[in-house]
């Protein structure tokens, strides 16, 4: 899922597969996590507070939080990605370790207006609660050999975006179809293109 414009197709994007590789995907091809409002989109965007969930009380620490969460998950992510082990990362893990220990937000079922349970949460979510929420993911992720073994980066040209591969015989190419592979479909095409005017017989004038 992608939150955005045609015409900016990396717009928040939440196509990686667990919320953690969504918040890797933030820093590319720019910073999107450069002030609140965009912060709290993407909490939103992410699934990590429930639709409608008031963050008035987001500051400008939080930002700076989560891109700090995002450049030690993204270490220990593509450390496992180069096979380095053991890993070099021992001060990320100790930090990501630490922003797991806090509780998550707390989750409730109310009665809606017509009587449907719906999701909210016990209180206003602070900072440390949600960057808990997304160290936890990275936590499961980097632990469990299954979902780990499915870690891939993107193999579009320049696209450092990495993602879950749960495709069938784990054969997912790119971080986005309508995106990388889009793209790479379309270089495909032109490649061939300019090949078949290259193999033309020349025009002899007369």
């Amino acid at each position: 899922m992608t939150l955005g414009t045609a015409t900016d197709p990396y717009e928040l994007r939440f196509d990686a597969g667990r919320s953690c590789l969504d918040l890797l995907a933030t820093s590319h091809p720019r910073e999107h996590l450069d002030g609140v409002g965009p912060l709290c989109a993407w909490i939103r965007g992410a699934g990590l507070v429930p639709p409608g969930t008031p963050l008035g009380h987001a500051d400008t620490s939080w930002p700076l939080a989560f891109r700090e969460l995002r450049s030690g998950v993204d270490r220990l992510v593509r450390d496992w990605l180069a096979r380095t082990h053991p890993g070099p990362y021992d001060v990320d893990l100790g930090r990501l370790n630490d922003a797991a220990r806090a509780a998550p937000p707390a989750p409730r079922a109310v009665r809606d207006e017509d009587g449907t349970l719906v999701r909210k949460l016990d209180g206003p979510p602070e900072c440390a609660a949600l960057l808990a929420a997304v160290a936890r993911d990275a936590v499961e992720l980097l632990t469990d050999p299954v979902a780990r073994a499915g870690l891939r980066q993107c193999a579009g040209d320049n696209c450092p975006i990495v993602y879950l591969d749960t495709s069938r015989g784990r054969r997912r190419r790119w971080c986005s179809s309508e995106v990388c592979g889009n793209r790479e479909r379309v270089a495909r095409h032109r490649r061939r293109a300019a090949l078949a005017r290259d193999q033309l017989p020349g025009i002899r004038l007369l």
